[in-house]
């Protein structure tokens, strides 16, 4: 059995210390009843469950991607273990097929051929202009190349068969959990209550979200196993591979940025707001001028005086991997700076009409202090605006990687990301015939990832709004 070496990047910490945080806020609301009663009108909102179901699926794609390691390399016996230079994760592992094999060039989606004519030689010296076979891509099929969608319909067919099996024994485990406590007919009780939406949890719109997603994802990846699905890019790598990979940068970007921004904004913007005064002014200025600076020059300033340290420090890193991770820590950092003030101007306004209402002005006049009165009747009133900021700026640094990314500023050119491959399709938008599949098969992915978050914002916020409780 081939060895392997533990490899830990700074954002594989960051994640885990991010599931390990989850898991202690987790046990926090659960013994916190005002906290349990929002997070249970969270699970009874419908959409709000559907989009964190389809959110689930993206962070355990990005999980499986944040566990790397190094293969060891075969060796005479005795001498001292090496490694690789290339990382892998568990992904890549689960992903092989996808990962390894790689055709030459362009090719479409199920296609068997690749996209653009190559002079092929013939037997007897003779040569032809055609599209060459593709080297996996419906190989199965031999000559049989016109029966591609027969088989690939029968086999989405068969394996939607054995995916709709699988998701009634889900939903059969779901309906006896729910009837556990019913005396009579405990599955029928049990799926009567969740098909009518009867149940504490939104079960319904779970199951609901779950079969059409193992409908959709495990035909898929099935027929990924025969097919180039998504097609091919230029270098003949696997579309569908990047959008898998791309996930992990993604959410990095999207949730380390968040929580970078955070607490500056939220300790700033509640002091200006409530304290008032020159602490006010002087926070307002500090943030008024840095709204001043331009903010894609401020970041392409920083992210290239970033590239020259790393450049000129190569003994840093031992791999290419743990050079493209400290590259995009740099980003997430520096969105993060730059991405503070929205919020802390929101949160200003919003105490400084807080402050006037009657019952802090009566914790006032009972000697509350005022750190104990931001604490306890500030900050719980403004928490719904702080979760809806933070899931919509999810979604916008998102976004704002795929820019950063296509101008050349965003992550390392090495690390696949929703915003490296839409630069990459740039000029494959220019060649005729199109070559569209890796531009939409990116913006596909990233607007289910946004939609989710988006909805899922929504339900915490009607779930945590103290005026629509």
């Amino acid at each position: 059995m081939t060895g392997f070496q533990i490899v830990v990047l700074w954002s594989d910490m960051l994640i885990w210390l991010l599931v390990a945080a989850g898991i202690g806020v987790g046990v926090l609301v659960a013994k916190t009843p005002p906290l349990l009663a929002a997070w249970r009108r969270v699970g009874a909102n419908r959409v709000g469950m559907a989009s964190a179901t389809v959110l689930l699926a993206f962070i355990a794609i990005g999980l499986l991607d944040s566990l790397h390691f190094r293969l060891q390399l075969e060796g005479k016996p005795g001498q001292k273990a090496s490694y690789a230079i290339e990382v892998l994760s568990v992904l890549d592992v689960l992903a092989a097929p996808l990962r390894l094999r790689n055709e030459k060039t362009y090719s479409e989606p199920f296609a068997t051929r690749l996209y653009a004519k190559e002079t092929i030689d013939l037997p007897g010296g003779e040569t032809l202009r055609d599209y060459p076979r593709l080297k996996h891509g419906g190989s199965h099929l031999g000559e049989r190349e016109g029966d591609v969608a027969a088989d690939a319909g029968m086999t989405a067919f068969r394996v939607g068969v054995l995916a709709l099996l699988g998701w009634l024994a889900l939903a059969a485990a779901a309906s006896a959990l729910v009837g556990r406590g019913d005396t009579v007919a405990v599955d029928a009780s049990g799926w009567q209550k969740i098909w009518r939406g009867e149940t504490v949890f939104a079960w319904n719109a779970v199951l609901v979200t779950l079969g059409i997603m193992l409908l959709i994802v495990v035909p898929l990846f099935w027929l990924a196993g025969q097919y180039h699905v998504f097609g091919t890019d230029k270098v003949g790598q696997d579309v569908l591979y990047q959008v898998l990979k791309s996930v992990r940068t993604g959410l990095i970007i999207g949730l380390v940025t968040t929580l970078v921004m955070l607490p500056m904004a939220v300790l700033l913007g509640i002091v200006a707001g409530y304290f008032r005064g020159w602490i006010d002014d002087l926070i307002q200025y500090v943030y008024t001028v840095l709204n001043s600076i331009p903010g894609v020059l401020l970041i392409a300033a920083a992210v290239l005086m970033m590239q020259v340290v790393i450049d000129t420090h190569p003994q840093w890193f031992s791999t290419a991997a743990e050079r493209a991770d400290l590259r995009l820590l740099a980003l997430c950092f520096i969105l993060g700076i730059t991405s503070w003030t929205g919020l802390c101007r929101l949160l200003r306004g919003e105490t400084l009409k807080l402050r006037e209402l009657e019952y802090i002005q009566a914790a006032q006049a009972f000697g509350v202090s005022s750190w104990r009165i931001v604490v306890r009747h500030i900050l719980p009133n403004l928490m719904h605006i702080v979760i809806i900021a933070l899931v919509m700026d999810f979604s916008g640094l998102v976004l704002a990687e795929a820019v950063l990314s296509y101008v050349g500023i965003g992550v390392d050119p090495t690390m696949i990301s929703f915003g490296t491959m839409i630069n990459s399709a740039r000029m494959e938008l220019g060649r005729e015939p199109v070559v569209w599949w890796s531009l939409a098969a990116a913006f596909t992915t990233m607007f289910i990832l946004v939609l989710a978050a988006n909805l899922f914002a929504d339900a915490v916020r009607d779930a945590f709004d103290p005026r629509a409780a």
